[in-house]
C-alpha cells in the first residue's frame, strides 16, 4: 500500500479524516471502522459503477449491505432521484445506525449526503469521490443537495460525512473533459486566498494537464487542506466559507440556463471566476493584470473562460437572484482584490454586472 495523506476537518465530535492515496477503495480494513451499523448502502451511477462497485462491496462482507445504481448526469440531482435513494434506504430496512456510502462525483455525493442527512432525519454517510472535483471540493464539508429547475442545490441541509476516502486511481478512468472540470475547483483556493499555491498552479500546469500523479496529489492535498480548515473555522457558510463559492453565482446561472447538460460544473465555474475577476476590475476593486494572469491559468489548464455563443445577460442575472448568498434581494458576489484576496461584496449594482456579462 503506498503512503496515504492523511487531513482531518477539525469539528469537535463531528469531526472526520480525509484519506488521500492510491488503492484505498481495496482498504477496507481503514474505511470499514467509520461505519457503525450492520445496514449500508452503496450509491453510485452506471459510469462509475461498473469500476468500483464491487470492490467496495467487497469490503463489506458481513454487513447488511445492498446497492443502488443511478443514471449519470447532473440533471438526475433531484428530488425524484432521491426519493429513490429513500425507498432504497426503506426496502433495506435501514436503523438510525445505517451508513450510506456514495460512490461517484459530486452528484452523487450531494445526492447520497442529502438522501442520508433526511433518513431518520440523519445517519452516517462516507464520501467514496472518484472525479477530481468531488475530491478536491464537494466531498468536504458536509453540503448536500439537490437541484430544482429554477435553480441549483436550491434544496439541501449541512450533514458532514464520516469519512472521506480519496482513491486517486480512480482519476485514471475518468475522461478528459472531467479532470479538467475538476481542475478549476483547484485553482479557486489559490485565487481566493493562497498566492503560493497560485503561483504552484502556474509552475505545474503542464504537469497537471498530464496528470502527473505526484503534482495531482501534491494538488488535491493543498486544496482539502484548505477547504478543511475553512469548513472548521466556519462551518454552516456564516462567514469565510461563502470566499468558497467565488465564480459559483455566475457559474450556476450558467449551469441552470444550459439546463445542467451544457457546460460541467467546473467549466462553468473557470467562466465564472473569470467574470468574478473582471467585474472586480470594473470596480475598482483589483488591477486587470490579475484577471488576466488567473484568465491565462484556466486556459493553461484547457479551461473555458468566455461565456458560451448566445448567452442572454439579462436572463443570466435574474437568474443570480436565486443564489443562496444572496440577502434582502440583494446580489451578494465573492470578488476580489486581486489573487489570493477574495471578499465578499453586497448591492453590486445590475448594470455593472450586465455589462461584465455583454462582454462575456
Amino acid at each position: 500500500m503506498s503512503t496515504v495523506r492523511t487531513l482531518d476537518v477539525a469539528l469537535a465530535a463531528r469531526s472526520y479524516p480525509i484519506w488521500i492515496g492510491r488503492n484505498l477503495l481495496r482498504d477496507a480494513t481503514r474505511w470499514r471502522a467509520a461505519i457503525r451499523g450492520r445496514h449500508v448502502l452503496v450509491v453510485s451511477n452506471a459510469t462509475v459503477a461498473p469500476l468500483y462497485l464491487d470492490t467496495v462491496m467487497a469490503g463489506l462482507d458481513g454487513l447488511q449491505a445492498t446497492r443502488l445504481v443511478l443514471p449519470d448526469g447532473e440533471q438526475y440531482k433531484s428530488l425524484e432521484r432521491c426519493g429513490e435513494v429513500l425507498d432504497a434506504l426503506a426496502a433495506l430496512k435501514a436503523n438510525r445506525d445505517a451508513c450510506v456510502i456514495a460512490l461517484g462525483g459530486g452528484v452523487i455525493g450531494d445526492l447520497a449526503g442529502f438522501a442520508a442527512a433526511c433518513w431518520m432525519r440523519g445517519v452516517d454517510f462516507l464520501q467514496m469521490p472518484t472525479t477530481l472535483l468531488a475530491q478536491v471540493d464537494s466531498s468536504v464539508g458536509g453540503k448536500t443537495g439537490v437541484n430544482l429547475p429554477a435553480g441549483k442545490n436550491l434544496v439541501g441541509a449541512f450533514h458532514q460525512p464520516r469519512a472521506v476516502v480519496i482513491d486517486t486511481d480512480t482519476l485514471a478512468s475518468l475522461p478528459a473533459r472531467e479532470y479538467r472540470s475538476g481542475l478549476a475547483e483547484v485553482v479557486k483556493y489559490g485565487a481566493i486566498g493562497d498566492t503560493a499555491f497560485f503561483a504552484w498552479l502556474e509552475r505545474a500546469a503542464d504537469a497537471l494537464v498530464a496528470r502527473d500523479a505526484d503534482a495531482v496529489a501534491e494538488a488535491i492535498e493543498r486544496s482539502c487542506r484548505h477547504k478543511a480548515g475553512v469548513v472548521a473555522r466556519d462551518e454552516r457558510e456564516d462567514g469565510e466559507r461563502a470566499l468558497l463559492n467565488f465564480g459559483h453565482t455566475f457559474g450556476h446561472a450558467l449551469e441552470t440556463a444550459g439546463g445542467y447538460g451544457r457546460l460541467l460544473h467546473g467549466e462553468a465555474v473557470a467562466i465564472g471566476m473569470v467574470l468574478a475577476a473582471n467585474l472586480s476590475s470594473d470596480l475598482g476593486l483589483s488591477a486587470a493584470a490579475d484577471a488576466q494572469r488567473l484568465q491565462r491559468l484556466l486556459e493553461c489548464l484547457e479551461l473555458p473562460t468566455s461565456l458560451p455563443a448566445g448567452s442572454d445577460a439579462q436572463a443570466l442575472l435574474q437568474l443570480m437572484y436565486l443564489d443562496k448568498k444572496n440577502l434582502s434581494g440583494q446580489l451578494r458576489l465573492i470578488l476580489w482584490r486581486g489573487i489570493g484576496a477574495a471578499e465578499i461584496v453586497p448591492a453590486v449594482a445590475d448594470t455593472a454586472i450586465l455589462e461584465c456579462l455583454r462582454r462575456g
